[in-house]
This record gives structure tokens, C-alpha cells and sequence, in this order.
């Protein structure tokens, strides 16, 4: 595994080397929201990343120790993705970043339902969102 040296000791600086680009997030997100696990399901994304960005992404996720992959038993052509417990983890920032989006942009495309119960509850639903990752 590639080992990612840290531009400085600064913690957010320590997030973008893993995270600083839109494709990054945007793959967590599928993963975690989605339950997306192969590589055609992430090409359907609406934001139309390209084959050569999404393969990059993969290995840079991979090689962060965010996601894992494995040879898919039933079409050994083909990985299956995975979130590790590192990738777990970021539940709770893009909670946070979800909140944020809404809070200045109403017309996206998050239910009134979420936003009001991470609201009135992150721990609760973060949690909830985490639980159904780990089973």
C-alpha cells in the first residue's frame, strides 16, 4: 500500500490529501448513502465522473485505507467495493456537510425527514447510518 506523506501537520490539510476533491466524496457517498459496491454503479452517478477519474479515485481510496475491494465471487471479472471502518467514519462529516448544503440550498435533493431528525438528532442518526454499514 502507498503511503501517503502529509503536506504538513495541519488536520484539516491531513483531510484533503485523502478527501480534497470532488470525486472522493462523491464515491463515499455512494458507498455509504447508496449502497453502490461496483464500478458500472458508480459510472451511474448523476454527476457523470469519467471512467479514467473513477479508476483513480478507487485505487487513491484504497490505497487510503478508506474502501477495500474484493474479487466478486459470482462474476470474477468484476470487483465488489467495500467501506473499511476508516471510511466508516466520515458518516459524521458528510452528515454535517449535507446539513450545511440544505441549510443554504432547500431545492437539493435531501427529504425534510432527514434533515429534521439529523437535526434534532445527528448522534442517533449517524449512528443508525454507521450500524447499517458495519451488518
Amino acid at each position: 500500500m502507498k503511503k501517503n506523506i502529509p503536506r504538513s501537520d495541519c488536520p484539516i490539510s491531513f483531510a484533503l490529501d485523502f478527501l480534497g476533491d470532488k470525486w472522493s466524496l462523491l464515491v463515499m457517498r455512494d458507498l455509504i448513502f447508496d449502497k453502490k459496491k461496483f464500478y458500472k454503479e458508480f459510472l451511474q452517478s448523476k454527476e457523470g465522473i469519467a471512467t479514467n477519474i473513477l479508476s483513480d479515485r478507487l485505487k487513491k481510496l484504497e490505497n487510503a485505507g478508506m474502501i477495500t475491494s474484493k474479487v466478486y465471487e459470482k462474476l470474477k471479472t468484476q470487483k465488489e467495493y467495500s467501506l473499511t471502518q476508516k471510511g466508516i467514519d466520515l458518516v459524521p462529516v458528510l452528515v454535517e456537510i449535507i446539513l450545511w448544503s440544505y441549510k443554504y440550498d432547500k431545492s437539493l435533493a435531501v427529504t425534510p425527514e432527514f434533515i429534521e431528525k439529523a437535526t434534532r438528532n445527528r448522534v442517533q442518526v449517524i449512528e443508525t447510518i454507521q450500524g447499517r454499514l458495519t451488518n
